[in-house]
């Protein structure tokens, strides 16, 4: 039997989504960080986005040697994450699944904690705490970035404190949700999972390292300012006083985030 299909019939499979363009430099890390995962029942699904360097020919490596690692492609540059994504969901055959960008790496012991975690029916997604890295994969003094124990969908609404490369949801319990081609996509995207009623559960343990780089879109504050305020409005269409209310607590935490 296909080992991936006995994993399915035991409802573990974890789904890795994980979107390229031009990753060369970086892919291969974020490979070798879901290989060394001491949770071993996972299928890796690599999207790339019509790269021009050469990350399919390093992808194309890694699915020699393991079929759990899969490769995907878009017809057409997509210019973000949001397609890419959406492809990897659709073909995704596992119950939970989780995101890692292609600049970015797990630690060893993420998806085991992680899993231990839906062991609550009101938990619909685990994530955890994550550390900022540089392009040299350099770590820098108080880099971490910590989050709530647990926060539910009215909680979410005062910013996003979910990490989208240390979060797994469980499709058993709210199906499989996509993402929306807005500003702030993972934002919107928690926000919609949570807005179900359940709740987002954190190890409270650092179980992701996050790359910044100069060129990072999320470097701009105004524009994710604006971003977070059409979520509110157009996205999930909440009242303007509840808008600004939620924004508020969003715009303080910005602060404090964006100086750690």
């Amino acid at each position: 039997m296909d080992p991936i299909q006995n994993i399915r019939n035991n409802n573990q499979l974890v789904s890795i989504i994980t979107p390229c363009y031009n990753s060369a430099r970086y892919i291969s890390q974020a490979i070798e960080s879901v290989l060394a995962q001491t949770y071993q029942y996972w299928e890796m699904l690599i999207i790339d986005d019509c790269s021009t360097d050469g990350t399919v020919s390093i992808i194309k490596n890694y699915i020699k040697n393991d079929t759990r690692i899969k490769l995907l492609k878009t017809e057409n540059n997509s210019g973000g994450p949001v397609k890419p994504r959406n492809i990897g969901i659709k073909n995704a055959q596992g119950r939970f699944i989780a995101f890692l960008d292609s600049d970015d790496k797990w630690l060893p012991s993420k998806l085991e904690k992680q899993i231990n975690g839906f062991d609550n029916d009101e938990v619909a997604v685990v994530f955890s705490y994550y550390e900022k890295i540089s392009g040299d994969n350099s770590l820098k003094k108080n880099r971490v970035i910590t989050s709530p124990k647990s926060v539910t969908y009215a909680e979410l609404l005062r910013g996003n404190c979910i990490g989208c490369l240390t979060a797994i949801y469980d499709t058993e319990k709210v199906g499989k949700c996509y993402f929306q081609l807005v500003g702030h996509e993972d934002y919107a995207f928690w926000l919609s999972v949570l807005r179900l009623g359940y709740v987002a559960h954190n190890t409270n343990t650092v179980e992701a390292l996050y790359r910044t780089r100069s060129n990072s879109i999320s470097k701009n504050k105004l524009k994710a300012a604006k971003w977070t305020w059409d979520i509110y409005r157009r996205t999930l269409r909440i009242t303007f006083a509840q808008s600004i209310f939620y924004f508020s607590f969003y715009f303080f935490k910005a602060i404090q985030k964006y100086l750690v």
